[in-house]
């Protein structure tokens, strides 16, 4: 779309960020936002005063964007969530808050502030347009690191807002002075499929780089400060319809020999089936930002005299700071999901010999450990005591998904549900449901998966088989629901009747699956911050504003009819902009 910008305001945004470069954590000398809104400001000499020359200067730059980014962070999950049919605001919640569940969003909104993300974008462009990723010292290039890193950042960026806004200007140099600003807004105005298109080719020389060794921060890993290269160009693939390419890049990045990422075998699960009654659950869920399953994290300060903490904890969970009232709390559309998963389990009898059995949905621990176990294992409320006059509240509810330490980007089994998106809408249904129930390992390739379609993926479904066993992987839908391989009634959907050729069969089982994976999303990502988007993601792909309207509209149990009114036209999907 070829177009302009006649907004004021939007210029507004745009000098706000200018040279917002880069944070009070810099080495370097920059001129403040304040000064810059200022017509007479004069700042040809900023550029050629600052170039990044030494290492020293591209760590406190890189460390600088990522201050830039907590300021998003929180809205990753908030946008994401409350806006989807698994969430709501409770009596307690902001305003704020209570519009974003509503749709009610207008531009004064505290999580609609476009210009934290333009923020990000200007110390990006900054950083490229600086740095000499040419020089090389020791045979080595010294920043090539840190400029994929950058790069990353900045396409992780733009991508945030095609979701969000639907359609903004891509601007890919630093603005220094207020007439940049304007003349940015000549630029061609870009939507999700030019975004995505643009940053796919822009960062694929950038998936073999090395990430940057910066050591512990704060007793946290700093690699996983920074985003995978891959796994972000599947999700850019995945949104613009290039399922094959999205497939591999996610393939790749997963079954990379020299770093194996596996789903490992951590479950809720029921501790003694063979009693059969019900009353203890294990649980080896970990979702946080400091665990082995976490891929990718925005750190969060740890008090404001630091910088930018998170508020999630105070928005999700009952703590002193709101005096024990949530703000968001589960829907009745995520407690039927859960509730109508079955659990399947096997256990050994007196003889020796193998039973199998499915766990009842009557005298259970609660209504939350009826069928999936992740919503009971994740949720929990408790009733407290509290004196007659007091001003906290008297429940006490618990999402312990919820961590103030950072904010999870990535996700090890959210990227392997993407994965089975992109494999299943590339046509190979039958490995895209082996992550669901099995796993993608070797043996279930060659178990599970017929030999037309391990002929068609090839490479897609190939994995190393001293590296993935059924010792480290399962399918997904086992993190909750037990032993799904022993489930027969959990199957990849057939037609009635035996269809005119395989490409039909395959053609009728795309979409019927893809409602399994995107459940799937929802049982294992919820309260991350994923499924308004997962939902917009399939409705965009199949052109039926139904799938996202719907859901939604009935999240309290009944549907609201002003809602799926108003979510049946896509530009209501979208944060109105400044």
């Amino acid at each position: 779309m070829n177009t302009k910008i006649n907004n004021k305001n939007w210029v507004r945004t745009l000098i706000a960020v200018v040279i917002s470069l880069l944070t009070p954590h810099s080495s370097l000398l920059f001129i403040s936002c304040s000064s810059l809104m200022d017509t007479d400001s004069e700042l040809v000499e900023f550029e050629e005063d600052n170039k990044l020359q030494s290492p020293t200067d591209s760590v406190y730059s890189v460390m600088g964007i990522i201050y830039k980014m907590q300021a998003v962070a929180d809205r990753t999950v908030i946008l994401g969530e409350l806006r989807s049919d698994l969430t709501t605001t409770t009596a307690s919640a902001s305003a704020d808050l209570k519009a974003i569940t509503s749709f009610q969003i207008n531009t004064e909104n505290a999580y609609n502030r476009i210009s934290d993300y333009y923020a990000i974008i200007n110390n990006c462009n900054y950083f490229l347009a600086n740095i000499n990723k040419d020089l090389v010292k020791n045979d080595r290039k010294v920043f090539e690191a840190e400029y994929a890193v950058v790069k990353a950042f900045r396409a992780w960026t733009y991508f945030q807002l095609a979701q969000i806004y639907g359609q903004v200007p891509l601007v890919t140099e630093p603005l220094l002075t207020e007439e940049a600003a304007r003349q940015a807004m000549t630029a061609n105005i870009s939507d999700m499929n030019a975004i995505c298109n643009y940053f796919i080719e822009d960062l694929k020389p950038y998936v073999d780089t090395k990430l940057p060794t910066y050591g512990n921060i704060n007793n946290q890993n700093s690699q996983k400060y920074f985003i995978p290269v891959r796994a972000l160009l599947g999700d850019l693939c995945l949104w613009s319809g290039r399922y094959q390419e999205a497939a591999q890049f996610y393939h790749d990045y997963l079954s990379k020999r020299t770093d194996p990422i596996r789903t490992g075998l951590s479950s809720a699960s029921w501790y003694n089936l063979a009693s059969k009654e019900y009353s203890t659950i294990t649980y080896s869920l970990s979702y946080g930002y400091n665990n082995d399953e976490c891929l990718c994290y925005i750190p969060m300060e740890s008090t404001e005299f630091y910088g930018i903490t998170s508020d999630l904890e105070n928005i999700f969970n009952s703590t002193t700071l709101n005096q024990l009232y949530a703000q968001v709390t589960p829907t009745t559309a995520l407690k039927d999901l859960s509730y109508n998963q079955r659990y399947c389990g096997t256990y050994t009898k007196v003889d020796g010999s193998q039973d199998t059995i499915y766990v009842p949905k009557e005298n259970m621990l609660g209504n939350n450990y009826a069928g999936d176990l992740r919503f009971g294992a994740n949720y929990r409320t408790d009733v407290v005591s509290q004196e007659r006059f007091s001003r906290q509240s008297n429940e006490y509810q618990t999402i312990s998904k919820i961590n103030s330490g950072g904010v999870t980007l990535y996700r090890t089994n959210i990227v392997y549900l993407r994965y089975a998106e992109a494999l299943n809408r590339a046509g190979y249904p039958q490995s895209a449901f082996a992550i669901l129930k099995y796993g993608l390992y070797p043996d279930i390739v060659n178990k599970q998966i017929d030999e037309a379609e391990r002929a068609a993926a090839g490479d897609l479904i190939s994995f190393d088989a001293d590296l993935f066993t059924i010792n480290n992987t399962q399918g997904i839908h086992s993190r909750g629901s037990g032993n799904v391989e022993c489930d027969t009634l959990y199957v990849l959907p057939q037609p009635a009747y035996e269809l005119a050729s395989r490409q039909d069969t395959v053609n009728y089982q795309i979409p019927l699956l893809e409602d399994m994976i995107i459940d799937e999303m929802a049982l294992e990502g919820t309260f991350e911050g994923y499924r308004f988007y997962d939902l917009m993601r399939v409705a965009l792909r199949r052109g039926d504003a139904s799938y996202l309207a719907a859901p939604i509209a009935r999240r309290n149990g009944e549907t609201d009819n002003a809602l799926y009114t108003l979510l049946m036209d896509p530009k209501n999907w979208y944060l109105p902009q400044p």
